[in-house]
């Protein structure tokens, strides 16, 4: 059996119907509450599934359907967090502020977080699956301490209950597992002196395919603000990409579409599977195939073509749904023009 040239995928989260949650928002209320909220993530899990492998995507996920937000769908299955007296921090270096939980005792898993998701997918689909969980980084960045007192500490302790559900996703029988860190393009001396460390306590006994995204953010006001401070080149991945050329994660998923960061940074993650980001999550504008193709041909002259993969910039949660639909056929046919182009 033969690989597929540039298996299409998308980072992460995909927005949600207007029967399960609120739309065009990073943080919705669900609409449904007890069996028919878990009826309705189903659907619309296995709704987006079919919108996947219908567009020609090759590595098919659950589109975040059964979580709220990405960092506190997995904190909710953590005991030690108090979800019922909420702060108000700044996250990100305080791009911008959220109400978060607070950790108020020892972490530990409450149970299976995605087994869920997981199950459904391997299921449903004969193609590659992928499952996303919130890095060690960002999320001890999106919640407040009252316990450990030491944000390495709390990360690792993180990490290790990261690690036990990516092992029992392993087992469900998933392909990919995918650990998102935009706060690695903020923290960026952190994730040199600990941040990669705790992605390999993440990854322990795993056998699996992993990866981490490292994006500069969903399509919202702050990071679309906080782009505009960073001048004419977006240089945050020169300070990391060495360090995870040189870890044991096997792809790295990042920003390109519509971007200001030098494409040939990419040559810094020599040896890696890139995840190239050929669709902007942050316009409602739908690229073409051909300026998707086109992306693929200018990241060829720094990564392998036998290590690129199109993906989206990030995650699509806050888009209307009909936009991202759009542009999971164009990602697709894009990966399908630059199979012909550059095979």
């Amino acid at each position: 059996m033969t690989t597929q040239l540039f298996p299409a995928a998308v980072c992460g989260s995909l927005p949600k119907p207007a029967w399960l949650s609120e739309t065009n928002k990073l943080w919705p209320a669900w609409l449904q509450q007890g069996d028919d909220l878990v009826a309705a993530k189903r659907d619309a899990t296995l709704l987006w599934m079919k919108e996947q492998e219908d567009a020609g995507l090759s590595i098919i996920g659950d589109g975040e359907q059964s979580r709220q937000h990405f960092v506190h769908g997995f904190l909710e299955f953590v005991e030690g967090i108090d979800f019922e007296h909420k702060v108000k921090i700044g996250i990100r270096n305080n791009r911008y502020d959220a109400m978060v939980p607070v950790v108020t005792g020892p972490l530990r898993l409450k149970g299976r977080v995605h087994q869920n998701e997981a199950k459904l997918l391997r299921a449903h689909t004969s193609q590659k699956i992928k499952i996303t969980m919130p890095g060690p980084m960002t999320i001890i960045d999106t919640l407040a301490d009252n316990y450990y007192g030491d944000k390495v500490k709390l990360a690792m302790a993180f990490a290790e209950l990261l690690n036990q559900e990516a092992r029992a996703l392993q087992a469900d029988g998933v392909d990919i597992i995918q650990f998102d860190e935009p706060a690695f393009n903020v923290y960026m001396d952190d994730v040199k002196t600990w941040g990669v460390d705790a992605l390999h306590k993440c990854i322990e006994g795993l056998s699996c395919t992993t990866a981490v995204h490292i994006c500069y953010g969903y399509g919202i006001k702050a990071n679309l603000d906080w782009k505009e401070t960073l001048g004419g080149e977006w240089r945050q991945y020169e300070a990391i990409f060495p360090a995870l050329a040189a870890s044991k994660i096997d792809q790295i998923s990042l920003e390109c579409m519509n971007s200001k960061v030098p494409m040939h940074l990419i040559g810094l993650l020599k040896g890696k599977t890139v995840m190239v980001g050929v669709i902007d999550v942050a316009s409602d504008i739908v690229e073409t195939p051909e300026q998707v193709a086109a992306t693929i041909g200018k990241a060829l002259e720094f990564v392998d073509k036998d290590k690129l993969i199109p993906c989206t910039n990030c995650g699509m949660a806050p888009m209307d749904r009909g936009t991202a639909r759009a542009k999971l056929n164009a990602l697709a046919a894009g990966a399908e023009l630059a199979r012909r182009l550059y095979a």
